[in-house]
């Protein structure tokens, strides 16, 4: 993913908001059918220098859905985001995307954004020069080429989309100020509204209460279970009070697999996952 530096914000995903009319409501996919599969990752495995990363990694995501997912250091999390994205190709296995069935092995890390998947990484990436409303306004840009994002003038419906994003993450106050007098909490807020305002299908969020208040991982937590209602949203988190908010299903993983996988109440029972992660 591109940072401020490179002149490309980071790759969003739709919007939805519940407080502001429909018809200020950014455009985002209808909700689904509960269980359809939107991601599916299935016997994949990747080395790095002899070390198995990944190892036969199964996991299938569905639209709407919001997982989390937990484990120890080294235990493969930022490498399955990695493999999704694009940005670390597998040694076998398979990840298909939506219900056409489409290889993302063979595409690249900006076609796989542009078919619909979003990243956010744990360190905020925001234009901390620009305003709160100027970030916003350029994440809406449809083309992500970077001279296209600099050059951006905001159209007539822009004013509105801003302003239910503005709403969804509670930063409406905060509009005219620069993104760099933010707090830490306000960025992450700012840069999942950036993802919220491209509409894509799935989002992979890292870490999103590290660093934050007890008042911003609520917060935090209601603006992802919202979004969770309309997109298949996947949370990596060490916080298990974080996770336990989310109230949502849990898949665990240990040296590149899956070790586990249920309600919180559920994994947190399990002896395995006992001994190798909450045991620690």
């Amino acid at each position: 993913m591109m940072t401020p530096t490179e002149a490309a914000p980071v790759t969003p995903v739709g919007a939805q908001t519940t407080a502001a009319p429909d018809s200020a409501r950014p455009a985002g996919p209808a909700p689904r059918r509960p269980g359809q599969t939107l991601l599916e990752v299935s016997g994949v495995s990747v080395s790095f220098d002899g070390f198995k990363a990944i190892n036969n990694l199964s996991i299938s995501i569905a639209e709407p859905e919001l997982r989390a997912v937990i484990g120890p250091n080294g235990a493969g999390k930022t490498t399955f985001m990695d493999i999704v994205t694009g940005k670390t190709r597998p040694d076998e296995g398979r990840v298909l995307w939506s219900e056409k069935g489409v290889n993302l092995l063979r595409m690249s890390e900006s076609r796989i954004a542009q078919a619909g998947i979003g990243r956010k990484f744990q360190k905020p990436t925001v234009f901390e020069a620009q305003t709160v409303s100027e970030n916003l306004a350029m994440a809406l840009r449809a083309s992500r080429r970077p001279l296209d994002v600099l050059l951006f003038r905001p159209g007539p419906d822009t004013a509105g989309q801003i302003a239910a994003l503005a709403d969804e993450i509670g930063l409406t106050e905060h509009l005219p100020r620069r993104a760099g007098e933010l707090s830490h909490g306000q960025k992450q807020w700012l840069e999942i509204g950036m993802l919220l305002a491209q509409d894509p299908r799935l989002l992979l969020v890292d870490e999103p209460a590290a660093g934050m208040t007890p008042a911003e991982r609520q917060h935090t937590t209601d603006l992802l279970k919202r979004a969770a209602e309309r997109h298949a949203v996947v949370v990596v988190e060490h916080d298990m009070d974080f996770v336990r908010r989310l109230n949502c299903k849990v898949t665990v993983l240990h040296e590149g697999s899956v070790l586990a996988e249920g309600s919180l109440d559920h994994v947190t029972k399990d002896q395995r996952v006992i001994d190798v992660y909450l045991g620690r």
